[in-house]
């Protein structure tokens, strides 16, 4: 004669919700992040208001694109090897960018920078850089 516990009364639905909580979540990221790709693409900016880099990862956009004022080239930047808060909105980060090659030339950190779109893969053959869609400024 026991009595059944509240884990076994309750706890098949508990973990359900907490489910679709976690799947909401994930969508509501991914969603977050397809608005700010499309206003950066199409716009060319503002960066701000951006989603945050917890929000990024969450939702599978793991590398950050960054293009050189400079000399006009196309980085990638891993963003799970940033070390920010997750809550750091991703405009924040403009200002940390440095391009090598610039920086070589110049003998200090060269910071002339602009962020581009969130990826969730790096600039390959396969997948090539962003463009803007308007056409190139």
């Amino acid at each position: 004669m026991g009595n059944k516990s509240r884990e076994r009364i309750y706890g098949a639905s508990v973990r359900a919700a907490a489910e679709r909580a976690a799947a909401a979540r994930k969508e509501a990221d991914r969603l977050a992040c397809e608005a700010w790709n499309k206003r950066m693409l199409s716009f060319q900016g503002p960066a701000q208001p951006s989603p945050t880099l917890g929000d990024a990862l969450n939702a599978g956009y793991c590398y950050l694109e960054v293009k050189c004022l400079g000399c006009e080239t196309h980085q990638t930047v891993a963003l799970d090897i940033i070390r920010r808060r997750k809550s750091t909105p991703i405009h924040e980060l403009e200002r940390y960018m440095r391009c090598r090659q610039c920086s070589e030339l110049s003998g200090f950190p060269y910071k002339r920078s602009h962020l581009v779109a969130l990826r969730t893969t790096k600039i390959s053959v396969r997948d090539p850089r962003s463009e803007w869609w308007p056409g190139e400024r």
